[in-house]
């Protein structure tokens, strides 16, 4: 299966161009700016207008819509959109899963406080799990803004070194996008920072529990 992977557009999708052919295309959160509704239909149209056979969507801090309106918002994104909060799905024998939720990070959309809240998010997540999308890191991975202090969530880093899946997907720290392997798990920070950097594209194999990253941008952190 090949994914092409993004997060963090804020609307300015179409700056994207086309995109990589792909079986499924994720977006990791961060579609909107204000998480209005009207700004989630321009991206839906987007999405829906892209030529993989499967799309897959978690939301980001700044999807409010997702919060404030939550059937209207699923509405919006309309059939052949797969909206994932909290949730999976199965396409092609590779099990997803999906989940918004982040560190308290500023007065944001799907924010939790550290420790037993975020844990027990990160404890829904199935033992089977192949491909985790989160919107947030977790820590000490594609973690880095510019801080001292570090925002990935350590619960979900257990989690993640707990569960293994083959390929965990996130985006929403716009400095640190890129490609780790650790521990047989390979982490992927697909941030677009609003267009200025392109898709990730992965293959992943899950009966040889291989992933190969096809095409990692450049982190657009400042040197």
């Amino acid at each position: 299966m090949r994914i092409v992977a993004v997060a963090d557009t804020h609307t300015f999708e179409s700056d994207l161009g086309a995109p990589p052919d792909g079986d499924v295309f994720v977006h990791a959160g961060d579609l909107c700016r204000g998480g209005r509704l009207d700004e989630l239909a321009v991206v839906a149209r987007w999405l829906r207008a892209l030529p993989h056979r499967h799309k897959v969507v978690v939301a980001g801090n700044h999807d409010w819509c997702f919060v404030r309106e939550p059937d209207a918002a699923r509405a919006v994104l309309g059939e052949g959109i797969t909206y994932l909060q909290d949730a999976g799905t199965v396409i092609d024998g590779v099990r997803f899963w999906g989940s918004p939720w982040q560190p308290a990070f500023n007065n944001w959309a799907f924010n939790l406080p550290r420790g037993e809240p975020l844990a027990a998010v990160w404890s829904l997540i199935p033992p089977d799990t192949d491909v985790l999308i989160t919107h947030g890191p977790p820590l000490g991975i594609g973690d880095w803004s510019g801080e001292t202090i570090r925002q990935g969530c350590r619960d979900l880093l257990a989690a993640v070194q707990r569960i293994r899946p083959l390929l965990h997907l996130f985006g929403h720290i716009h400095q640190d996008g890129g490609f780790w392997q650790q521990d047989g798990v390979s982490f992927a920070n697909v941030t677009a920072w609003e267009c200025e950097r392109g898709p990730s594209v992965f293959d992943v194999d899950v009966a040889s529990r291989r992933v190969v990253a096809v095409c990692v941008p450049p982190a657009t952190r400042p040197a």
